[in-house]
């Protein structure tokens, strides 16, 4: 599967060879929008052709509740899917820009993936290695608490996965909202920190949670380093998990796909905390009410990679200082 992840520097405007023939793009980066600023990142590609496409708006993005993709951008070139501009016709080339609007607003880190996912209805599962097992001592919070919180922030519950998987990060890394920001949730509540993610994280236009951009622009804000990309195998997967990065992944499934899982969904975030000695994988799964579950290595990578699922989309986030392993080109 052709995927990369690039690194720009903010601002950039000059055009980014991609070295492949790529049908979708996804920039992320971590930011500062405090309350009356905001930025707006932007997304231009070249085709196959030579041919500039317009320019796409990605995100307006901004630390107060009011954030938002921008639907209805699509042409002959290409469409914006909430967080992904989608290519009509292979692209070759991209370049990103940033506006910012308001007192304080500054972008810290900015990327973006280019990918090419090939049809896969299933996937054939590598094997695993012969390491001992890991397991990172990742917080457990489920989603399933929050039933019915907050309906202005898509109401919790079965809607708040994305929240909740980047709050037991930020917790892992010893990072987060402090207790003065939590003081507007409801006394009572299971996990404030899982509230204030999901309000820090609503995509106004999609009307929920799970906008990828916006999660790691959250985490960001806590001053970890963060992006989206795509992962090609369990392998990948177990090499940020060894080096001690609990890695943010999404995926669709039929309950009998999964087995352990007791539930299907048509879309779901979830943690990756570590692996077993037999390879399978370790997951702080937060639509379980105990949240650690083991799902077995080939199923989990089947629905994680295949192309009617997320073709291997993570979330990986991090403290600037910690570095992460080598990799192909994909982080």
């Amino acid at each position: 599967m052709p995927v990369s992840y690039t690194r720009l520097a903010p601002g950039r405007t000059a055009f980014t060879e991609l070295g492949f023939a790529a049908t979708e793009l996804v920039p992320s980066w971590t930011a500062s929008a405090p309350e009356g600023s905001w930025i707006e990142v932007a997304l231009q590609a070249r085709l196959v052709s030579g041919e500039p496409t317009k320019w796409y708006v990605m995100g307006r993005w901004s630390e107060e509740p009011g954030r938002t993709s921008v639907p209805g951008q699509g042409d002959e070139h290409g469409d914006v899917a909430v967080d992904t501009f989608v290519a009509k016709a292979p692209v070759t080339a991209c370049r990103v820009r940033v506006e910012t609007h308001g007192a304080g607003a500054r972008i810290r880190s900015l990327g973006v993936l280019a990918s090419a996912i090939p049809h896969r209805p299933s996937v054939t599962p590598t094997p695993a290695g012969t390491a001992a097992a890991v397991e990172l001592d990742v917080p457990r919070y489920s989603q399933r608490e929050h039933t019915g919180h907050y309906p202005e922030w898509d109401g919790g519950g079965a809607n708040w996965c994305s929240p909740a998987s980047v709050a037991m990060v930020l917790a892992y890394w010893g990072s987060g909202p402090e207790p003065a920001d939590l003081s507007w949730v409801a006394p009572g509540d299971p996990c404030p920190a899982v509230d204030h993610a999901a309000r820090g994280m609503y995509d106004q236009s999609y009307q929920g949670t799970g906008n990828w951009p916006f999660s790691v622009a959250y985490a960001g804000r806590y001053g970890l380093d963060g992006f989206v990309t795509r992962l090609r195998s369990a392998l990948e997967l177990e090499t940020l998990v060894r080096a001690g990065v609990p890695v943010i992944t999404s995926l669709s499934f039929k309950e009998h796909e999964l087995p352990g899982s007791g539930y299907s969904t048509g879309g779901h975030i979830l943690v990756v905390a570590g692996f077993t000695a037999a390879g399978d994988v370790v997951a702080n799964d937060p639509a379980v009410p105990e949240v650690r579950r083991i799902y077995p290595r080939a199923a989990f990578e089947n629905v994680w990679l295949r192309s009617s699922g997320s073709g291997g989309i993570v979330y990986v986030l991090h403290p600037p200082g910690h570095v992460l392993p080598p990799s192909d080109g994909n982080w």
